[in-house]
């Protein structure tokens, strides 16, 4: 910790002592239980830092070089960096709107920008895998688009883009979503971009949840077969929490536009510093190798829950997540999540194809490996995981778990 860092921390202790115990608790929370949240990540200190910085104060509505304010140099300058960086990191998109606050704002900025108002979209089912944003009807773009959703075979898990692409000639889509919350496996971004072309759609490639991955070489990527890449920067990314959108020349003003002033205002600019550190990290060799490092022990913990008896959503993975069915044993989704939290153990329930329950009980539980991998754990540290939910799916005590999860998070401090 810096000793600017410990001087801020200071005041806000002094000033707004109710806060300050507030923050305390999410520290040592964080620092003394382990986050298998595959949403979740851990940051380095120099993306906190520039989260904490005085950029917080400036209001750079416009972009760089068109802003409505004055006194933007510096935030043309961050902001043009960012967008650099991430070029560099997916190669062959021609452009890069660093804006966006968040992953679900980005997709339905570009679905407005690329559909337009009751335009058609084809995206997948949150049941079987997809997000919200990607047309549910709790979410505004299944309000103010028409649309229809694909989903998976339900006796493998797996989709079938020979059943999407019927789907999508019957349908014919303005803009068809390749991307999804709870699917393990890679996107075969090549046969969507032909399903695209063939219904003359717009191809968008959610990369929410493998975004790291892609930008590691790990897995594949959608860079010459999509039209836009929406993600997350706070996911497999490790940056600050936030949205980005990659996009190709032809399209790059209407996206511009439909960030702002279309559905944005100002931009976080301290976030877009956040993000500039998180992407110049991700350049580096050591960033590859931890994103190997994420996807081998995602594997291995798949390989040993199946050890086990318990039942994964596709048979395994290819990416950060593993999606455990327990259909088969006695628990619920949320009383794993609920007993794991006990445990010391951060995990979230969610829906499996064909689930009967409902989404607020679940008959599964989704597991991350980015975010304990960040703290540096390996192989090891994750077969005693596995060992450890699979005794509380089968009903062991999970208090007798606590200290022994204790012992793993000392040993792999918070970056």
């Amino acid at each position: 910790m810096t000793d600017r860092t410990e001087a801020l921390q200071s005041r806000l202790a002094q000033q707004d002592p109710a806060l300050a115990g507030l923050l305390d608790r999410e520290v040592e929370r964080q620092e003394t239980s382990l986050t298998l949240i595959a949403s979740e990540n851990h940051c380095s200190q120099a993306v906190r830092a520039a989260c904490a910085s005085v950029l917080t104060d400036k209001y750079a509505e416009g972009y760089p070089g068109a802003r409505y304010y004055g006194g933007c140099a510096v935030a043309d300058e961050v902001e043009n960096l960012a967008k650099e960086r991430a070029v560099q990191l997916f190669q062959g998109m021609d452009h890069a709107n660093v804006q966006p606050h968040s992953g679900t704002t980005a997709n339905l900025t570009v679905l407005t920008a690329l559909a337009g108002k009751d335009g058609k979209i084809l995206g997948m089912s949150l049941q079987d895998g997809g997000h919200l944003s990607h047309g549910h009807k709790v979410s505004h773009t299944g309000k103010v688009f028409e649309v229809q959703q694909y989903g998976v075979n339900h006796d493998t898990g797996l989709l079938d883009y020979d059943a999407i692409r019927e789907q999508a000639k019957s349908y014919k889509p303005d803009v068809v979503i390749a991307g999804a919350s709870s699917y393990p496996r890679e996107l075969d971004y090549e046969a969507f971009a032909s399903i695209a072309k063939e219904v003359g759609a717009y191809l968008l490639a959610d990369i929410a949840h493998p975004a790291g991955l892609i930008a590691g070489g790990v897995i594949p990527s959608p860079v010459g077969h999509a039209d836009v890449l929406t993600m997350t920067t706070h996911k497999t990314m490790r940056g600050p929490r936030g949205g980005l959108i990659l996009c190709t020349e032809e399209i790059r003003k209407k996206i511009d536009s439909s960030v702002f002033p279309g559905g944005q205002g100002g931009p976080l600019m301290h976030q877009i510093a956040g993000k500039a550190v998180a992407f110049g990290e991700a350049l580096t060799p050591e960033f590859k190798t931890y994103q190997q490092q994420v996807v081998d022990n995602a594997r291995l913990f798949a390989e040993m829950l199946s050890d086990r008896g318990m039942r994964t959503v596709t048979g395994g993975t290819d990416t950060h997540m593993v999606v455990v069915d327990l259909r088969d044993t006695d628990a619920t989704g949320a009383d794993v999540e609920e007993r794991c939290f006990d445990a010391g153990i951060s995990l979230n329930k969610n829906m499996v194809p064909n689930d009967p329950r409902s989404p607020k009980v679940t008959s599964g539980i989704r597991v991350g490996t980015a975010a304990a991998t960040t703290r540096g754990m390996g192989k090891d540290e994750f077969a005693r995981l596995a060992t450890i939910i699979a005794d509380i799916v089968e009903g062991g005590d999970p208090k007798t778990k606590r200290n022994e999860v204790h012992e793993i998070c000392s040993a792999f401090p918070l970056p």
